[in-house]
């Protein structure tokens, strides 16, 4: 038992000594952040060259072509945006990105379960977990805008304690890597591979956009990749926990997020 935990002692030191020399690496060879103008020109080269015949096509680049073309790109400039369904984006991504920033939006709201895989995520992946969080404790906002915002105005519950902390922290970065995929919405099917982002003033990359729930799965058992509890629990798509619920089979996968309301998107990818 002993010689376990000195086993486990000696990768966690190891793991954190290479991110340590990661960090020093990038912090020597960090360049300032490209004009708008320029990042948008990549953005247009970007999806010329991945997109194939079009949208869906056989053609198109793979998820690893993606990442590859964004390490190239970009270097250490590169932002993954994580839900904490599961760790598929940044396994993908840090096979090629070691270290790679991965932003959680700690919204002061998740299930236990996602706050879980977030930990299990930092423990078991070369990434570098950034905590992304609101100006708002939640008890402040109920203080300011009244208990249980979510309930009255979902819309500008999000805008705060998601939207407008994302903002701020990708002003640091020239890309950021989403895992949205073209079937889980209908506002969705048409998410091109590279596109730049007006709104955050970015390029944006959706690696996983041709891929199924079947296929991130499959890659989660191949890879022994960590899931999300909640995903087998009758919540294929995972939000906040006032704003989730599990979803009858057969039923559109985002059916359960803001169930009852005129509301599908949370405003990040729209």
């Amino acid at each position: 038992m002993a010689a376990l935990r000195a086993a486990a002692r000696a990768r966690t030191e190891q793991r954190e000594a290479a991110k340590a020399a990661h960090h020093a690496e990038r912090a020597r060879h960090g360049r300032p952040k490209r004009s708008l103008d320029e990042l948008r020109e990549i953005a247009r080269r970007g999806a010329a060259e991945l997109a194939g015949s079009g949208i869906g096509a056989d053609d198109e680049a793979t998820a690893e072509q993606v990442v590859a073309w964004a390490a190239r790109e970009f270097g250490t400039s590169v932002a993954v945006a994580c839900s904490m369904a599961d760790a598929v984006l940044p396994h993908v991504v840090a096979a090629q990105i070691p270290w790679v920033d991965v932003l959680f939006l700690d919204t002061g709201y998740h299930f236990a379960e996602t706050v879980g895989t977030r930990d299990a995520v930092e423990q078991q992946l070369d990434v570098t977990i950034v905590d992304v969080r609101p100006e708002l404790t939640v008890a402040e906002q109920d203080a300011a805008h009244g208990k249980d915002l979510f309930a009255r105005d979902p819309g500008l519950c999000c805008q705060m304690r998601k939207v407008e902390p994302l903002h701020r922290t990708l002003a640091g970065y020239e890309v950021w890597v989403t895992g949205v995929r073209r079937d889980e919405a209908p506002t969705r099917t048409r998410t091109p591979l590279v596109t730049f982002d007006e709104k955050n003033g970015l390029v944006k990359i959706n690696p996983l956009a041709a891929w199924s729930f079947d296929d991130l799965l499959a890659y989660a058992t191949r890879h022994q990749v960590t899931l999300n509890p909640l995903l087998n629990d009758g919540y294929p798509s995972i939000g906040c926990q006032p704003c989730t619920r599990r979803v009858a089979p057969g039923e559109d996968p985002r059916a359960g997020r803001w169930a009852g309301l005129d509301k599908t998107e949370c405003g990040l990818h729209v």
